[in-house]
This record gives structure tokens, C-alpha cells and sequence, in this order.
């Protein structure tokens, strides 16, 4: 501090001795305004659109009841035209209900068998998928078979519900448990014609379902 200037007053040097120059022209420069972002009320509003065009949360995850419902009154009435565009959809809510239903009644007759249901229903859909493709034109997909055959499997839980009423082992019962079979082999074909345009072919794609349907009869019976 020897070398810095002092006033005859013996009064301290000013701070600006000790500051460089080029920090004395930044603090003269500066004008005291900050910058901050200008408010646009056309974004805040475009957010609010964007959430309401939004489609519901059932839509995007696929869930539409209206055709759960289409579905499920073509299942239960066999001699109803199928609707092919709303059929070849890869929905599987209903075909998981059906499945969890099934299991349930079963397991209210004492027969634990969801491994059964699940493992018979994977290898079937795997097998009609590969025999639909062989016999149609334009194929068919993975989801598409397991949708059919899942909502088909509707009265298969009516024919388990009976089974915790009164036993199927008997005349009556088995009657009722081939009823059941050709009831969803008919639904099933009666739907892969109209969703594939297999005209003339219903019969052909009813017999290995009667066959795969025959497997859940033989565990609702047995």
C-alpha cells in the first residue's frame, strides 16, 4: 500500500484505484434491467387445447366397450351375422376377463386350474394361427386369433358356472358340455369367415375349434 496515492487529508484512496478499468466501464454500461421471458397468452392457451383434444385414457389403451359389448352379443348369438372389421380388432380385455372367469367358477367346483386354462389357451391360439394362415389369403394375426378364441370362450364359463351347481358327470352333463362345444366352435368359425372372407370354409376351421374348446369341456366335466 506504500506505492498507492493518499490525499493531504490522510483520507483512504477511493475503491477505484483497486479496480481494473475495464470493470469501471461494465458498471457504467450497466443499466439495471434484467431480462426476462415475454408472456405469450397463446402458448398457456395452446397448452390448455392440446390437453383437451387429448383422447381418453380407456382409447389409447385400447379398451372401447362398444365393441366388447358387439363382441360379446355375437358370441352368445351364434346365428348373428359377425361384423369382420370390428372382429378383426386385437382386442384381449374381454378374452383376460373370460379367462379369469373361467378359472374362477373352476375354482369355486374345487379345481385349481388356471395354469391349465392359460397353457391350453396359448398353444391353441399359436396352433389356429399357424392353420389360418395356411388356409386363408390374406392371414391373420397373433392378436386377431386370440381375441376370437378368447371371447368364443364366453360359453365355456356358462358351462363351468353349472358345474358348481350340480355335477356334469352324467348323462345330462356331458349333453350340455356338447353343447357348449359346438356352441363355441360355431361362434369362432362363424367369425374367422367373416374376418378373413373364408366363404365356404366354416366347417373346416369348426373342427380344430371344437377340438381346443373340447380340452376346456373335459376340465370343466372331469
Amino acid at each position: 500500500f506504500a506505492s498507492c496515492p493518499r490525499s493531504q487529508t490522510g483520507d483512504p484512496p477511493p475503491s477505484s484505484a483497486f479496480a481494473p478499468s475495464e470493470m469501471l466501464l461494465s458498471s457504467q454500461s450497466y443499466t439495471g434491467q434484467i431480462l426476462q421471458p415475454t408472456y405469450s397468452p397463446s402458448t398457456h392457451l395452446g397448452y390448455a387445447d392440446g390437453f383437451d383434444e387429448e383422447p381418453p385414457l380407456l382409447e389409447e389403451l385400447g379398451i372401447n366397450f362398444e365393441h366388447i359389448w358387439q363382441k360379446t352379443l355375437t358370441v352368445l348369438n351364434p346365428m348373428k351375422p359377425a361384423d369382420g372389421s370390428i372382429m378383426n380388432e386385437t382386442d384381449l380385455t374381454g378374452p383376460m376377463v373370460f379367462c379369469l372367469a373361467l378359472g374362477a367358477t373352476l375354482l369355486l367346483a374345487g379345481k385349481v386350474h388356471f395354469g391349465y386354462v392359460y397353457g391350453m389357451s396359448a398353444i391353441g391360439c399359436l396352433a389356429m394361427h399357424a392353420l389360418l394362415n395356411l388356409m386363408s389369403v390374406a392371414g391373420v394375426s397373433h392378436g386377431c386369433v386370440a381375441s376370437v378364441l378368447g371371447y368364443c370362450l364366453l360359453p365355456m364359463v356358462i358351462l363351468s358356472s353349472s358345474a358348481v351347481v350340480f355335477s356334469l358327470q352324467g348323462i345330462p352333463g356331458i349333453l350340455l358340455a356338447l353343447f357348449i362345444i359346438g356352441w363355441c366352435s360355431l361362434s369362432a368359425s362363424k367369425i374367422f369367415t367373416s374376418a378373413l372372407a373364408m366363404e365356404g370354409q366354416q366347417l373346416l376351421i369348426a373342427y380344430p375349434c371344437a377340438l381346443l374348446y373340447g380340452l376346456f369341456a373335459l376340465l370343466t366335466v372331469f
